[in-house]
């Protein structure tokens, strides 16, 4: 059977934009402000995804990992609904999960929800939770509502911190 050469360009064509329609990452970016304080830590941070039965799939966690004798971990549970929600069953440092804190500044977090402990997430209703806790400082939790399968036109979405966070927005992940 003979097929246009045309029509097998459009095909690809067609084809590559549907996986990439398909493929759904989001960008969370997380603004830690700068504090006028006489003393300042940089926060630890901790985000994860939580269905309604409160089960809860890490996806991010930033302590001082390179303290004598893994002291840093110690803190950890200074994010108290984190830790209650899973944090303190994790074998850390985890790869891909764990870095080092961050001082005043915006950064973002890659979601890829075609990764293997996103990927199988029931069909429902979320929260994608971010919690922050400074030593010397406060505690501050704030939550996104999601629906999985992602609806991406309820995207972009901020929310405000009020304290050790900043301005954070959740919007589908770019190719640049």
């Amino acid at each position: 059977m003979f097929i246009p050469k045309k029509l097998l360009i459009i095909s690809a064509t067609l084809s590559m934009f549907s996986s990439y329609a398909n493929s759904q990452k989001l960008a969370l970016e997380i603004d830690i402000p700068q504090l006028n304080v006489a003393e300042y830590h940089s926060p630890y941070v901790a985000v994860w995804l939580e269905n309604k039965a409160r089960k809860s799939t890490q996806i991010a966690v930033w302590y001082d990992v390179k303290m004598a004798d893994n002291e840093g971990q110690e803190w950890l549970k200074d994010m108290r609904q984190w830790w209650r929600r899973g944090g303190r069953s994790l074998n850390l440092p985890y790869d891909g999960l764990t870095s080092a804190t961050r001082g005043p500044g915006s950064y973002q977090i890659s979601i890829d929800l075609d990764k293997d402990e996103l990927k199988g997430l029931e069909p429902g209703d979320y929260k994608l939770r971010i919690e922050a806790a400074r030593e010397v400082g406060g505690r501050e939790l704030i939550e996104i509502p999601l629906t999985l399968p992602l609806d991406t036109s309820t995207l972009p979405i901020y929310k405000s911190g009020k304290s050790e966070l900043g301005n954070i927005s959740l919007n589908l992940q770019t190719n640049d």
